[in-house]
């Protein structure tokens, strides 16, 4: 997995990169998505105000802000065209390994790592996979999908050694 990482903050360590690079490739092998690409950028609480406000309509900061990318107008092939245009199928597959970006704040991570009782890296790792798993499909609108995207979230976590404390 190829991860695009920006601090506009500049105040997270190298080693919180390095875990959110580490636990983003981690998740992506758990869930088949090795070969996908992604961003994600660590912002302040008041970045994360504003983007809440204009993805969302929400007028508050938040911890993690999931931008899923799916293309409006998808152009298809068939066959044959992409038999005989081999660079129109190697930029399908090259957008197509592109699935979106999150937005982190380090503001929030800190608090919410306060507020539930455990580490920074913690709430800092499970914000990373949260994200992740939202531009990946995943929801939990009703029930049944915050169950199941819940269970892989800690799963992920654990297997990964981010357990709570």
């Amino acid at each position: 997995m190829y991860v695009e990482m920006i601090d506009e903050t500049g105040q997270v360590s190298e080693e919180i990169k390095k875990q959110t690079l580490d636990l983003l490739e981690f998740a992506a092998e758990k869930t088949g998505k090795a070969d996908k690409e992604m961003a994600v950028t660590f912002v302040t609480n008041e970045r994360s105000h504003a983007l809440n406000l204009e993805y969302r309509d929400t007028d508050r900061p938040t911890d993690v802000i999931s931008l899923e990318y799916k293309p409006e107008n998808p152009i298809v092939f068939d066959e044959e065209d992409l038999a005989q245009n081999p660079e129109i199928a190697e930029m399908l597959e090259e957008f197509d390994a592109y699935i979106g970006e999150l937005f982190i704040s380090i503001d929030k991570a800190q608090e919410q790592a306060q507020e539930y009782g455990h580490s920074y890296e913690r709430e800092m790792g499970f914000l990373a996979v949260h994200g992740f798993l939202h531009i990946n499909g995943y929801d939990h609108y009703t029930p049944e999908e915050e169950a199941e995207m819940f269970g892989l979230q800690e799963e992920i976590l654990n297997a990964y050694g981010l357990t709570r404390q």
